[in-house]
């Protein structure tokens, strides 16, 4: 019995192992990147996708996706500062230590 249970769980992990070999974009799917996306409607969105060294603005409905307009990535404004306690590229942990050292520090 253990060993038809070994095998049923080697044939899953198996599974999974193609499963995700399959699912890893190449070509052509590896050079398209979404950036963002907006809901504008219960089932449309305006979606936007680098493509080499252009940004595609896509509207996207049920059945239909239309190119609405380009833009080239060097016209492209920053993506906008983070706001809070883990900006200028801190992670977590160097956060929670300054926090708990500022609290051991006050009276």
């Amino acid at each position: 019995m253990l060993g038809g249970l070994a095998v049923v769980i080697a044939l899953l992990f198996g599974c999974l192992w193609v499963l995700k070999r399959l699912a890893t974009p190449r070509g052509a799917a590896a050079a398209v990147k979404v950036l963002g996306a907006a809901a504008v409607g219960p089932r449309e969105r305006v979606v936007l996708v680098e493509v080499g060294k252009d940004v595609l603005v896509l509207g996207v409905a049920p059945g239909n996706v239309r190119a609405l307009h380009v833009i080239p990535l060097a016209e492209l404004p920053p993506p906008p500062a983070q706001n809070g306690p883990l900006k200028g590229g801190a992670d977590f942990s160097s956060w929670l230590k300054q926090s708990l050292e500022r609290r051991k520090d006050a009276p």
